[in-house]
């Protein structure tokens, strides 16, 4: 989503956590490593690419078989507003084009199960929504919403993606989803001046972090702007300092429930996570100014002047690149750049994310839609616009518009199955995907009191087990 989504690779099991994957050492934790460790200092200076206005994949041969729809309307719903939204929508003029479809795009809003809950109940749903959750994938598939894929979608599926990826979207052997977009959760973008005048460097682990954002405030710079109005932002804070500091067992364990909130291993990642949210002064704004500040402006204030910082640094995924692009004149590779979030354990998190497609209506041009995300065509348009990485592993990663990206989606590709994802996405929507409700809410309250962990860990319990049904 402008968010909800993330990732290059993770480094150790699977997405969902499968038992049998857990615990697993993988080449994907080298891999991620080399592709971050470039950080923008060099790589996001743009490469030797340039940014793409068109609207087609570089190669204007079609690797997939489309029919013809022309007078068919076929409507697709996603969470995505701004520059994410218009990138997508080249993706989808492509798609009109191939096939004399008119498609028309309808923004869901975060709250994406209850709005396409209250579509499907009106009779009413969009043939194709990307949903950001795992967890309601599988809600949606088990209440009957969801169709199965057609043996053409599942034809570029097994070409196109990694058995992993293909079985986060599906549910009871039956597969659904096509993951069109990932994302990198795990990183750190920086205003150059505002680190340049303090005198700090990139932090490889949190207590420099924090030094570092301290010594930003002596300099009179409000260091972290988060986006707390915006309770996804929130849990992805935790999910990186929960991944590095319990490890990827426990992970996957508190992400199935199978352990509870009011665990050890949270308290402890509650209180590393008060260390920055219970210093005022290290937060733009405060505490209250977070809350308010949603993850557009968190973004902005970082980087809408280069000069005069009014902001350090800025945690949030590889998408983030979209809005300095479009909403800031900071240059990625030198008034912004990037590094890894730091090491809260023994080595620096990487949590992934991804936006999956899944069809509600049995339509002609649902199914033809679908079967174009799942193609390299489509990930080639989304890609080259840049602020986007693929796990499509059939898409030439030269598309990318600059060499960060290139490395990222390289990484993802590289990891396989490997992978963690996003342990809200994993949840019910009830708990780790409604606004105002469950974890983004139990979050946002510990915002305004980080020193309340015991009550936090208690909110988190109540709504988990509520959302889980034990």
């Amino acid at each position: 989503m402008t968010r909800r989504t993330a990732a290059a690779a993770a480094a150790l099991g699977t997405a969902a956590g499968s038992p049998a994957r857990r615990g697993r050492t993988t080449r994907a934790a080298a891999a991620v490593a080399a592709a971050l460790a470039l950080s923008l200092t060099a790589a996001c200076g743009g490469g030797d690419g340039e940014d793409t206005e068109g609207g087609s994949a570089p190669d204007a041969k079609s690797t997939v078989d489309l029919p013809k729809l022309d007078g068919e309307t076929v409507q697709i719903s996603a969470v995505w507003t701004g520059p994410e939204q218009k990138n997508f929508e080249k993706v989808l003029a492509e798609f009109e084009k191939r096939t004399g479809a008119e498609v028309e795009f309808v923004p869901s809003g975060d709250n994406v199960a209850t709005f396409i809950g209250s579509k499907v109940e009106g009779g009413a749903p969009p043939d194709v929504a990307m949903v950001a959750q795992v967890g309601v994938v599988k809600q949606f598939a088990e209440k009957g919403w969801l169709k199965p894929v057609t043996p053409e979608t599942q034809k570029q599926l097994e070409k196109n993606y990694a058995q992993g990826w293909q079985d986060l979207g599906a549910v009871g052997g039956k597969q659904y989803g096509v993951y069109f977009k990932a994302a990198n959760k795990s990183l750190m973008w920086y205003n150059t001046t505002a680190f340049e005048n303090a005198g700090v460097g990139e932090a490889k682990t949190w207590d420099e972090f924090l030094q570092n954002a301290q010594t930003i405030a002596d300099s009179g710079v409000e260091p972290v702007s988060v986006g707390g109005a915006d309770g996804w932002t929130l849990t992805d804070w935790f999910e990186n300092i929960y991944l590095s500091q319990a490890g990827p067992e426990k992970y996957d364990q508190l992400a199935a429930h199978e352990i509870k909130w009011t665990d050890p291993s949270v308290k402890k990642a509650l209180t590393t996570l008060g260390e920055l949210f219970g210093k005022d002064q290290l937060l733009v704004g405060g505490n209250d100014g977070a809350l308010q500040t949603a993850f557009p402006e968190s973004v902005t204030q970082t980087f809408s002047d280069t000069e005069a910082p009014k902001a350090a640094v800025v945690f949030e995924g590889d998408f983030v690149g979209v809005n300095i692009k479009n909403d800031t004149e900071a240059k990625i590779g030198e008034d912004a750049k990037v590094f890894p979030f730091p090491a809260v354990g023994d080595e620096s998190p990487v949590v992934t994310g991804g936006d999956a497609a899944v069809r509600l209506k049995d339509s002609k041009g649902g199914k033809a839609l679908m079967t174009f995300l799942a193609s390299t065509d489509a990930a080639a348009i989304m890609a080259e616009q840049g602020g986007f990485v693929s796990p499509n592993k059939g898409l030439d990663t030269e598309v990318y518009p600059d060499d960060v990206q290139r490395k990222i989606a390289e990484a993802l590709i590289a990891a396989g199955d490997d992978f963690r994802f996003d342990m809200s996405d994993q949840a019910p929507a009830a708990f780790g995907g409604t606004k105002g409700e469950g974890e983004w809410k139990a979050l946002q309250d510990f915002l305004k009191k980080p020193d309340d962990v015991e009550g936090a860990q208690r909110a988190l319990e109540d709504a988990a087990a509520q959302a889980f049904g034990n």
